[in-house]
């Protein structure tokens, strides 16, 4: 018989064997299991045995035992009849079917697991089973590796101490053990009856695979981790009875990034604090391995920098080993970028331009890029077409690597400049011609040319020329120093910040002026995609309100602390293959025009948005929540410049360049049908790597400042009962009785602002106060008080 718990390692599904009852209703009762959705409660096997590595994935060896799932039709005549009469039924044949485990599932059904007829295959078993009960199997769980989302313990109705014999797991595995050895091991090991209980005694106590042979990480003791934790955040106080189960949640879920997200890890390097019972221990180890991935927490890594300062403080003048820590450390800003599937062509190019370390910060830049090449492509985001609109900013301190991504930008819109150099010298022509013909009564007509890249060292009216001149194509613009923007808007933020906002939504633009020769603008739909980077310092420069949706639309990315990272030689470099492969595909994006809609990608949207709020409500993070709204807009735009690399990178390598060309040409629909096939489970998994990466790095960013703005006497949206005083207005407003009339308030107003007071100024003080709903006018020509 068996039951295994599914648990993931390296992507994969690893499976691992529940020792007994105890145990298995540990599991099932964690905090976790509870509150969670279906989906995400823990997986259980309970019909084959692992792969040799551990993983369920093509597992081909069934246990004694078969797992079956029971579903009826909700919609059925009989459901509920037919659903409370499966317990009696299954029970009332309990002998005869072998029953080893009955639950209520999470859903509409029921879970069984009975003892196996090894004559028959597993779909033979189900049926025999289906038979027996006079109930219908579901005939799309009935592969071995089948996977039981597993509800808490009130659903468990029965269950039998037979379902975790794992003799049959131990009695393989130390074969397989066996079979490892080499002919000079088994030479040393002349009792061979030892070693086989050796190795039974190691793999029933880890429950999984042998430990490893260092209990370290990179060189620095597990214990000497555990050690300064409890250091830094218990007062040198190791868990006892009160506290244990949190704090030893609180150590596994911290500790799990530097341990491979192994549970016989953890099992191995968590001691069982004041008389803590293993299996109440590993529940809270599972716990922890079941909550979302993400980057090193904070406390972990405040712990291993102590310990590095640690390391040199006491070194007594010769030279701190703490290249483990510092590579750590390095590793766990890789965490996005291992995460992320393998990228098309262009984007890949890019990657390699930079390397791994700005992986993500690259990807974030050339997005808007993108966006801007494909500007007649529409997405369906929450039931409405959105056009590739992206603002992106990268964040990172001087000599952090951000100039590297300079060339890979000015390569994507390498094509678009080439036109715009061709526009920008008419232009000059144009300028030349007005210059000779100055003192002339006939000027030569300024030419509106569509410039798309522009300048940020502009003012608001040039800008918002260009912005109207692109014949309804997207406009882009790059900055390698953000401080041009915070200097050269300095007194313009405000038009700044609306003009961007405009431009993420696509909305209309309008810029009226009196003057014959200023500027008058009208954009029915602002398209306009924006690239800056700078230093923090830069970024609260640009970012200056946090309360305005400014800061939501902006994707922000950072580069990684290289503060005490060795000096090394450059590796990564734009090389000319990289320069032609990326201009290959920014070369067909125009090609693409059109309206699509992504189910799968909106289901991935909506998924993440569900995930995001739970684990706000958890804990009432108002900021994270609210932060979700954007974000997943921004990734799902993001996803879709992605995805249309991938298509055609698709028909590059299917028809070349040339051809692909000629095809986007010939079937204006083909990119339409392609993107769609583009939506696997593989690549889809990219938008919870770029939607978790922007959501961290806009609360590192502006959480504090996000908390103190909103919670700002200043905010208007704080309700408030008191009126602030501003002028003499107010002072006059006090001065009248709660009825008065027109003279009555131009006298008081004379009184207070002299004599020079005229009546249209009183009237225009009592049209803003009626506006404002601090008076009313009455019939009889008078007014009254109403705040």
């Amino acid at each position: 018989m068996s039951v295994h718990i599914i648990y993931y390692k390296d992507g994969a599904k690893h499976m691992r064997p529940v020792n007994d009852e105890t145990e298995y209703r540990l599991v099932r009762d964690t905090e976790h299991n509870r509150r969670s959705d279906k989906h995400h409660m823990v997986q259980m096997n309970y019909s084959c045995l692992p792969n040799a590595d551990g993983t369920l994935k093509g597992a081909t060896r069934m246990s004694r035992s078969v797992g079956m799932d029971i579903d009826f039709d909700p919609k059925a005549a009989d459901y509920e009849q037919r659903m409370k009469s499966v317990p009696e039924m299954v029970m009332g044949k309990k002998d005869e079917l072998g029953l080893l485990m009955l639950e209520r599932s999470a859903n509409k059904g029921y879970h069984i697991a009975f003892r196996r007829k090894p004559e028959l295959s597993q779909e033979e078993n189900l049926r025999w089973a289906s038979q027996l009960l006079g109930v219908q199997y579901d005939k799309g769980a009935k592969d071995i590796t089948r996977v039981f989302f597993t509800p808490p313990c009130e659903k468990l109705l029965f269950v039998d101490k037979e379902l975790f014999d794992n003799s049959e797991m131990v009695n393989t595995e130390v074969a397989h053990v066996k079979e490892k050895n080499t002919e000079a091991e088994k030479a040393k090991n002349t009792d061979s009856a030892e070693q086989s209980d050796s190795s039974l005694f190691t793999l029933r106590s880890s429950l999984s695979s042998s430990l490893p042979s260092s209990l370290s990480y990179l060189g620095i003791p597990y214990a000497d981790i555990i050690r300064k934790w409890w250091a830094m955040y218990n007062d040198s106080q190791e868990p006892v009875r009160s506290n244990r189960n949190t704090l030893t949640f609180e150590l596994a879920v911290n500790l799990r990034h530097i341990c491979g997200f192994d549970r016989q890890l953890l099992d191995s390097i968590i001691p069982c604090y004041d008389g803590f019972p293993e299996a109440e221990k590993l529940a809270c180890i599972d716990s922890a391995l079941s909550e979302k991935r993400t980057q090193m927490p904070k406390r972990l890594k405040d712990v291993l920098l102590a310990l590095r300062q640690e390391r040199i403080t006491g070194a007594d003048g010769e030279q701190a080993e703490t290249d483990g820590i510092d590579e750590a450390l390095a590793q766990d800003e890789l965490f996005y970028y291992n995460s992320l599937p393998r990228m098309p062509q262009g984007v890949k190019d890019s990657i390699d331009a930079v390397g791994p370390a700005l992986a993500l910060p690259v990807l974030t830049a050339i997005c808007p890029a993108i966006g801007m090449l494909a500007t007649g492509v529409k997405v369906d985001v929450h039931g409405k077409m959105n056009s590739l609109n992206l603002i992106s900013y990268i964040a990172g301190d001087f000599a952090s690597g951000k100039g590297s991504i300079d060339p890979v930008v000015e390569e994507w819109t390498q094509e678009v400049k080439a036109m715009d150099k061709m526009y920008q010298q008419q232009e000059e022509e144009w300028r030349a011609r007005k210059r000779a013909a100055k003192n002339k009564k006939e000027q030569p007509e300024e030419p509106k040319l569509p410039v798309r890249c522009l300048t940020l060292n502009n003012t608001v009216a040039n800008l918002a020329e260009r912005l109207a001149n692109t014949n309804g194509q997207h406009a882009f613009s790059f900055t390698p120093e953000a401080d041009t923007v915070a200097q050269k808007w300095r007194s313009a933020m405000s038009d700044f910040s609306v003009m961007l906002r405009q431009a993420y939504d696509g909305t209309s633009y309008e810029r009226e002026a009196r003057s014959a020769e200023a500027v008058n603008v009208h954009i029915d739909r602002l398209l306009w995609n924006v690239v800056m980077c700078g230093t923090p310092d830069a970024l609260y420069r640009v970012v200056t309100n946090y309360t305005d949706g400014f800061q939501s639309r902006i994707a922000i990315a950072r580069t990684p602390d290289n503060t005490f990272t060795p000096l090394k030689e450059n590796l990564y470099v734009l090389t000319e293959r990289q320069r032609e492969r990326i201009r290959q595909i920014a070369h067909l994006l125009p090609l693409m025009q059109g309206e699509v809609v992504l189910p799968k990608l909106e289901a991935k949207g909506r998924e993440w948005l569900e995930q995001v709020r739970l684990e706000t409500m958890k804990n009432d993070d108002k900021v994270k929540a609210r932060q979700r709204f954007r974000i997943c807009p921004t990734t799902m735009r993001m996803m879709t410049c992605l995805m249309l690399c991938r298509v055609a990178a698709q028909l590059i390598d299917r028809h070349g360049l040339a051809g692909a060309e000629t095809r986007l040409k010939q079937q204006p629909g083909l990119w339409k049908e392609l993107i769609v096939k583009q939506q696997q489970p593989s690549f889809l998994a990219a938008f919870d790597v770029l939607a978790d990466y922007q959501i961290d790095n806009a609360l590192h960013f502006f959480r504090d400042r996000i908390e103190a703005a909103f919670s700002s006497k200043d905010y208007s949206g704080q309700a408030t009962t008191e009126r602030t005083k501003r002028g003499r207005n107010d002072s006059i407003f006090e001065r009248l009785d709660t009825t008065f009339s027109f003279e009555q308030a131009l006298q008081h107003s004379i009184a207070v602002k002299g004599s020079n007071t005229s009546r249209n100024a009183v009237q225009q003080m009592l049209k803003n106060w009626r506006k404002q709903g601090l008076v009313s006018f009455e019939p009889n020509n008078s007014f009254r008080k109403t705040y």
